[in-house]
């Protein structure tokens, strides 16, 4: 029975944290991404993610994120610093190929800092890609 499940892997999908200004708050802000770097759009994204350090944890978010058409990205969530202390991770599916499709990105209690920007796929921009 358990060989006839396919359990498909998700490929080409990444969550991206960038170091970018908000012009509303006049100032830096760490901010998490999707991105979609198939040659297809996924459909019905959901990530949930939240923060842990041993015993501590933050509230738990949903977000319901729509169809994200192909090599294009769209915005989770903005990051709080007090939170880049903590490990932060993201859960998220998808449908794409008629089928459903989920992985787990994990970001590292401070991994989340200027001096581990690196290239972003599809964005162009430089930010700190998920594990």
């Amino acid at each position: 029975m358990k060989k006839d499940i396919e359990i498909p892997i998700a490929k080409n999908v990444h969550v991206a944290i960038v170091h970018e200004w908000n012009d509303e708050f006049l100032e830096k802000n760490w901010n998490a991404y999707i991105i979609n770097d198939r040659d297809s759009k996924i459909e019905a994204v959901i990530a949930v993610s939240n923060g842990y350090e041993g015993d501590r944890k933050t509230s738990t978010m949903r977000h319901g994120l729509g169809d994200i058409p192909a090599k294009s990205f769209r915005k989770i969530e903005i990051l709080q610093e007090d939170i880049l202390a903590f490990n932060n991770e993201f859960f998220v599916t998808f449908f794409a190929d008629d089928k459903l499709y989920e992985k787990r990105f994990l970001f590292e209690k401070y991994s989340i800092s200027e001096s581990n920007l690196g290239p972003i796929p599809v964005m162009e921009l430089e930010g700190v890609l998920a594990q």
